[in-house]
């Protein structure tokens, strides 16, 4: 296929995509035959040019010559586009008039009669009728059943048929003749006023003739010999300021531009009707105006335009079409808003939901949410484990409290980021006491080992913590027991996730009864762990308050994990959390037994992020240590931007 071929279907697709997009009855309207539509497409692009003011289309001139042919002339800024027009006219013929058309390029060259600047393409348009004699003749026969209906009650017989034969044929025959009268039944000042907007010019371009608010804002046209070229500039069509130029173009809607001289730029838009009589053209006009804003920048208000002047309405509809359009768009600003705060919202609901599950169970906080009511649960088996630091009280007794404050902090941050670690659950902070516990809320199989792995890891970063009184590191007691607890929530005003039994009596005494830098086991603990890869070693009967003698154990190290894999350095969690909550430890020979985790269950009473060393929590302090930290060469850098704990 031809590039020329190409294009003709592209401007038949054209036109089918222009009547299926809503211009099916506009283009209709623009006139009764081919020669009137053509001749009235340029209004056609003026009218749209209000809405798309980047429009450039082109234009188009029919030129009936002396022997009968028409002449289409064509202009545009596109060069190489010309091969549309065939196919758009062959359409239009086509579907509007029932006709078919051919058309014959006759000249292309550069456009000599506008500004030099455009692509001038002159084509031969042939029109053939293709009504078939079938349609005329139902036609024909409609428009006489349509008559005899309407003479029915008046005549009868022969003369119906009759009446209806000859209003056929006085239609056929009968063609339309205006009647002119013999003067001009209208004064000159009635005449300018009722046409406020009107210039008439001679062939030398020399104003005879203005309107009333021509002359007012224009005043230099009412003076003698004055030039319509010296005042104005042809905007549209884009032709060359003479008389020549435009009689061509009589047919296209002109726009005038004023030069600027005390008042604002003034455009005029209107038709041109040429008076062979007089030797002279008479512009009849109106300001183009689009919104009431326009209006007031030239200086001109409604008052100034005719009472039958459609520029009124224009302007009026156009600036009621506007104030929706802003109307549109400032609740398009305010969805905007909308759709911030919101984003803002969420992650302020984030924060406080982290806020939230750092207090509580996830499970739990989301039932409180809710305002359901939460029952206390029985758990069978779990470990729990105590500390303290010793010496607290003489520590108190010998610092100010920022000091304590500030130490606690950074213990405390380094309990809660290994929390998440080995994902045992916090139970509260009294003082210098942390209580933990594993398999609650969530049931698991290893809890005591993850509560073991917990307690070696609280040794280690205890040791990068110092007293502030000695300036060396804190020692503290670790006291870890397994067995049944009752779990539930205590309290409206501050709600905390409480356990109750005597498991939680002799996990106590465990740390109580316990040695500096040692972790104390019960037996019963010792009874989980024995087999689990930990050196233990036995401490022998004791004399516990409450209980009297007791055999329990220390927890010296783990013999399969590193220290590194301990701390969680490299890792934010060490188990995988199973659908229900049961824990899936992976066994992996190349690494001796040791476990991992691809995922950080929920409930572990902190969120994710604190896993990290360097992690700060959305709610945090920054609280600067006054004091300068023991640090050992295996040890993370601390992280200056820490928590502070609330203490209970």
């Amino acid at each position: 296929m031809s590039p020329e071929e190409f294009l003709q279907l592209f401007g038949e697709h054209f036109f089918t995509f222009c009547k299926q997009a809503g211009y099916d009855s506009m283009l209709r309207t623009l006139g009764g035959n081919l020669i009137e539509f053509i001749g009235n497409l340029d209004a056609l692009h003026s009218y749209l040019a209000l809405s798309y003011k980047e429009m450039n289309a082109p234009s188009f001139r029919v030129e009936t010559t002396e022997d009968g042919k028409i002449l289409l002339h064509y202009y545009s800024d596109r060069k190489g586009l010309y091969h549309i027009v065939p196919g758009i006219m062959k359409a239009v013929a086509k579907d509007f008039f029932g006709s078919k058309v051919t058309m014959l390029m006759l000249n292309q060259s550069e456009e000599d009669e506008r500004t030099g600047k455009k692509e001038h393409v002159v084509f031969l348009v042939k029109q053939t009728c293709q009504a078939s004699r079938v349609r005329d003749q139902e036609v024909f026969f409609r428009r006489m059943r349509e008559r005899s209906v309407v003479l029915a009650g008046r005549k009868k017989g022969w003369e119906l048929i009759r009446m209806v034969v000859l209003q056929e044929e006085e239609e056929e025959e009968g063609t339309f003749i205006p009647c002119y009268p013999d003067r001009l039944w209208m004064e000159e000042k009635a005449f300018c006023h009722a046409f406020p907007f009107h210039i008439v010019f001679d062939e030398d371009l020399r104003v005879k003739q203005t309107g009333v608010n021509v002359q007012k804002f224009i005043p230099g046209l009412h003076s003698r010999d004055a030039r319509l070229d010296q005042y104005f500039t042809i905007i549209h069509p884009q032709v060359t300021f003479t008389i020549g130029s435009i009689r061509k173009f009589i047919n296209s809607q002109f726009v005038l531009k004023s030069h600027k001289e005390k008042h604002a730029t003034l455009k005029l838009r209107g038709q041109m009707l040429w008076m062979g009589s007089l030797g002279c053209m008479l512009y009849l006009c109106s300001p183009k105006l689009r919104s009431l804003k326009e209006l007031q920048e030239v200086g001109l208000h409604l008052s100034d335009l005719a009472q039958h002047d459609v520029t009124r309405d224009l302007v009026l509809l156009n600036q009621q079409r506007l104030a929706e359009m802003e109307l549109t768009n400032q609740l398009e600003r305010k969805k905007e808003e909308l759709r911030i705060l919101s984003r803002h919202l969420e992650a302020e609901k984030e924060k406080t939901e982290t806020l939230l599950y750092a207090m509580l169970p996830r499970h739990i906080a989301n039932q409180l949410k809710d305002g359901k009511s939460v029952e206390a649960g029985d758990f069978e088996v779990c470990t729990i484990l105590f500390s303290d630091v010793v010496t607290f009280t003489t520590i108190c007794a010998a610092c100010e409290p920022i000091l304590i404050v500030h130490m606690l902090n950074a213990m405390y941050s380094r309990f809660d980021r290994l929390t998440n670690i080995h994902d045992v659950y916090k139970v509260e902070t009294i003082g210098d006491a942390y209580m933990v516990v594993g398999g609650v809320p969530v049931p698991t199989e290893s809890h005591a080992h993850r509560v073991a792995n917990f307690a070696l890891g609280m040794r280690i970063a205890a040791r990068d913590v110092t007293n502030p009184v000695t300036g060396k590191p804190i020692q503290i007691r670790v006291g870890l027991h397994t067995g049944p607890v009752l779990a539930g929530v205590v309290g409206q005003k501050m709600p905390r996730y409480c356990l109750f039994g005597d498991t939680v009596n002799t996990a106590s005494r465990m740390e109580s009864h316990g040695v500096p830098d040692h972790i104390h086991l019960s037996a019963s603990t010792y009874s989980v762990l024995k087999n689990g890869g930990f050196d233990l070693q036995e401490r022998g009967q004791i004399e516990v308050k409450g209980k009297g003698q007791m055999t329990t154990y220390f927890l010296v190290r783990n013999l399969l994990e590193l220290e590194e894999s301990i701390m969680g350095r490299g890792t934010a969690c060490r188990y995988d959390e199973g659908v229900h909550g049961e824990t899936t430890t992976e066994s992996d020979p190349e690494n001796d037994g040791r476990s991992r985790c691809r995922d950080t269950p929920p409930g572990s009473g902190a969120s994710p992020a604190s896993s990290r060393p360097d992690a700060v929590s959305p709610y945090a302090w920054d609280i600067t240590q006054p004091y300068q930290m023991l640090r050992s060469p295996r040890s993370p850098p601390a992280n200056q931007n820490t928590r502070l704990c609330v203490l209970l």
